[in-house]
């Protein structure tokens, strides 16, 4: 199996995505940034515990042999463990994080997806690509969205706007009718898009965070075949470059309004031979 990846942080932000890769598996999460202003109730942060679970469910994965939701929600209630005694996990801005996990076996990849982060499957012919996202938490943000897209990004009213959003989705996370991100309670895990294909069937594999996949999903700058075509022949940090160019191109929003005018973007390509 042929790896490439790039990770990238939101310019001036330290990096919150993780993304980890073994000989037959591979594990990305986007954490769920607190903005300014908002508290969380943990003292170590996003991005510990994006790389705390992400690290954990790599090992978990080349190790055990559960299925996904069962390997996830284990050790979801294992990082939570590790910080009960020093946070107040009790609290709606406790850390979050999407998931995407990726397992071969000897005939099959097995496939998880828990909020938006997104998987794209490729068999390398005229087909179109099989790509995986939960959009739930989209579908609940658009409730509340209009007043933050109207502002211009980076401004003080937009920042306000953004972390009322963000308050206003808490009341949403891992709760039916809402959407699901991997935080404190293993219970998520059964909430994620899962499934199997023959492993003969897929040429190429592609973890993005929502960072990367924006030049496709949120952008509309390329198709799915383009984005992959360029990850071919450029790697996955011409992807990322070209995401960076569009946000730069519309600094305040008003092209693509969006919650980060920046974000952290990841990607990382699997060739299956």
């Amino acid at each position: 199996m042929r790896v490439a990846l790039a990770t990238e942080a939101a310019p001036g932000r330290p990096n919150e995505d993780f993304v980890a890769v073994s000989a037959d598996a591979a594990v990305l999460l986007d954490g769920a940034g607190t903005p300014a202003g908002s508290e969380s109730g943990c003292s170590h942060g996003v991005a510990w515990f994006a790389r705390t679970l992400g690290s954990s469910l790599l090992a978990a994965m080349t190790q055990k042999h559960e299925t996904l939701p069962e390997l996830l929600a284990s050790e979801i209630k294992a990082v939570a463990g590790l910080h009960e005694d020093t946070c107040d996990l009790t609290h709606p801005g406790s850390p979050s994080a999407t998931v995407v996990m990726l397992r071969r076996t000897d005939d099959a990849l097995e496939w998880l997806v828990l909020a938006d982060s997104g998987l794209v499957l490729d068999a390398g012919d005229t087909a179109a690509p099989m790509v995986i996202c939960d959009d739930r938490e989209a579908q609940v943000g658009a409730r509340y969205r209009s007043a933050m897209d109207a502002l211009d990004s980076g401004s003080p009213e937009h920042q306000a706007a953004h972390r009322d959003y963000v308050e206003a989705l808490r009341a949403h996370r891992n709760r039916d009718g809402g959407f699901w991100v991997a935080a404190t309670d293993p219970l998520a895990a059964d909430q994620a898009l899962t499934g199997t294909v023959p492993r003969e069937s897929v040429r190429t594999a592609v973890l993005l965070s929502d960072g990367a996949s924006r030049l496709v999903d949120r952008f509309h700058l390329a198709t799915w075949r383009q984005a992959l075509d360029l990850l071919d022949q450029e790697g996955p940090e011409a992807l990322i470059s070209r995401v960076r160019a569009a946000e730069y191109s519309d600094p305040t929003g008003s092209r693509w309004p969006r919650g980060k005018t920046f974000d952290d973007a990841t990607v990382v390509t699997l060739s299956l031979p």
